[in-house]
């Protein structure tokens, strides 16, 4: 008789102890590490209103992938200028759109900063926890999607305006799932055994 998985997920990182082995110490540290860079990136983000005078980023309204405040976001100091002009390439960082900390803007909108916050989330869960990728997680995914893609178009198509609370709220659920999408990719790699060297025996 086959004994039963211990639960769905449980702290320690493993899933069910039978087919879950606990992930190997260098996937381990590399999932923390990302956790790490993730977290301070948007810590940081959320300082970098305070850090530069009140009122410096006025309107940073622009297109997604070109510069459009280049000039302004020279005049930050680093890391500031790098915070900003990353949301100056990646972001369309609309005044209205955005989250507004001491009269400025923060260097991404109000959707793609719930994104960054939702991607350091899911990704610290999964230092905590191993999931499995199954059908059930990607069923999860997807209609994590939902919300997102319906505010999204509605808005694109001129059915509503979507709120800063709505955009947080898609932007956080769709960013918390990804990281853990993302862990999920990294711990899978081991069972591909990239990192394990058979020894040459003479």
């Amino acid at each position: 008789m086959c004994p039963a998985p211990t639960s769905i997920f449980s702290k320690g990182h493993t899933i069910n102890k039978r087919n879950y082995p606990k992930r190997s110490s260098y996937l381990r540290s590399f999932t923390f590490v990302l956790f790490l860079i993730l977290f301070l990136w948007i810590l940081l983000q959320f300082i970098a209103p305070l850090a530069i005078p009140p009122g410096s980023t006025e309107d940073f309204s622009g297109i997604v992938i070109f510069s459009d405040n280049k000039g302004s976001i020279e005049t930050f100091g680093f890391p500031w200028n790098l915070l900003y002009s990353s949301g100056d390439f990646l972001c369309h960082q609309k005044s209205e759109r955005s989250i507004i900390i001491n009269e400025n803007q923060m260097p991404f909108c109000a959707r793609c900063t719930a994104i960054w916050l939702g991607l350091v989330i899911g990704l610290g869960f999964i230092v905590l926890y191993t999931i499995q990728l199954d059908e059930k997680f990607i069923i999860a995914l997807l209609i994590g999607l939902i919300p997102i893609g319906v505010d999204g178009f509605g808005q694109l198509i001129g059915l509503w305006e979507s709120t800063n609370l709505t955009r947080i709220i898609t932007g956080l659920l769709i960013g918390i799932l990804c990281g853990i999408a993302l862990g999920i990719i990294i711990d899978e790699i081991k069972t591909l055994k990239v990192f394990k060297f058979q020894k040459v025996v003479k």
